[in-house]
């Protein structure tokens, strides 16, 4: 089986490779994107064909290059040929460069899921053998925790009926792919367009996802002028100008009844009573979100310090920051600044449009 697809992918590629494949010789060793202009950073993703996991993440913004290419292997400079073997022990991957304060890790790693089975340990899709395996590379301790959240926050979702197998592993070496694999997608538009609706991969994403609304568009931020009416002096401040309330002088901070947090701007959720703690800070603290994906973390190099920013997705407020001094299970403090927050009490979910939560009282 591992042979025929092979084969067929080979065919399909026959009249690229005589027009564009560059000796594989002279391919680059190691093209690790940890080299760019400082301020970017790199995420190295493998789920199946290189050829749709670059063509999804090329089209992102704050993405400013993605490599097809092989890594996990035990040989050097491997060739397509090779690898597709499945002898090699690579997977076909892309190397991903993106600007932080644009897309966050966590957000690349949201996009990831989406396009991959992570319950399929022999391939994906059509494509069949350890070389098409779904794996996450991570290049620092950061990427490795924030990886694991991610794999652990979807296996907690309910979303699939099957162990979720995608690998975590520590990132090695990176070889570049011939040339003529570089932006496939658009250089043969036609054979791409032919293998992507015969590999199964949109159909699954339709069956898997395809119900799921993206937060953006439930969750709409309004018009500046509209914010600086609705909002109070000092949430319009936290919010919009990243600014930080008083401690223990806030709505929220010794808050005890039982609900839902939302954002103030867009009205997304964001934490659950259950979640909150008596951190003795003086903020509302919570140890997760009440949804793995309706918040966006970044650097945060402001007052001569590196923390993590805390952001809704939807509306991209500031909500705070969030620190690895909490209690278990997660050991993580959401800070967070109650001038970013409306509470929702239990009795009040369905009336304000948020009964998908009350089961969770």
């Amino acid at each position: 089986m591992k042979v025929r697809i092979c084969i067929y992918i080979i065919i399909v590629l026959l009249i690229a490779s005589v027009a564009g494949a560059v000796s594989d010789k002279n391919r680059t060793e190691d093209v690790s994107m940890e080299k760019h202009t400082a301020g970017l950073e790199t995420a190295t993703l493998a789920g199946g064909c290189f050829w749709c996991i670059e063509a999804t993440f090329e089209k992102l913004d704050g993405v400013t290059d993605v490599v097809s290419g092989y890594t996990g292997g035990h040989t050097d400079n491997p060739t397509y040929k090779e690898v597709c073997s499945g002898t090699t022990g690579h997977a076909e991957a892309v190397q991903i460069t993106f600007d932080p304060e644009q897309i966050s890790y966590e957000e690349i790693l949201d996009v990831f899921w989406r396009q991959i089975d992570p319950t399929d340990g022999g391939g994906s899709f059509v494509d069949r053998g350890s070389q098409y395996r779904s794996a996450i590379f991570y290049h620092n301790e950061e990427q490795k925790i924030l990886a694991e959240r991610s794999k652990q926050a979807l296996e907690e979702s309910g979303r699939y009926d099957r162990p979720i197998v995608t690998e975590i592993v520590p990132h090695e070496t990176f070889w570049k792919a011939e040339e003529y694999h570089q932006d496939y997608y658009k250089k043969q538009s036609v054979q791409y367009s032919f293998y992507r609706a015969g590999s199964g991969r949109d159909r699954y994403i339709e069956k898997v996802w395809g119900k799921d609304e993206p937060i953006e568009k439930r969750y709409q931020k309004p018009p500046d002028e509209e914010l600086r009416k609705r909002l109070t002096a000092l949430q319009y401040q936290v919010t919009q100008q990243d600014g930080t309330e008083k401690p223990f002088d806030n709505e929220y901070w010794n808050n005890k009844e039982e609900g839902i947090y939302v954002d103030i701007v867009s009205g997304e959720p964001l934490f659950s009573s259950r979640d909150k703690f008596a951190s003795g800070t003086g903020w509302p603290s919570f140890t997760k979100p009440i949804k793995p994906d309706v918040v966006v973390e970044k650097k945060d190099r402001t007052l001569f310090m590196v923390r993590t920013e805390v952001r809704s997705k939807a509306a991209d407020s500031h909500l705070g920051h969030v620190f690895d001094d909490g209690p278990e299970p997660t050991g993580l403090r959401y800070c967070i600044n109650s001038a970013a927050l409306k509470f929702i009490p239990i009795d009040s979910l369905e009336k304000e449009g948020y009964g998908e939560f009350a089961d969770r009282f």
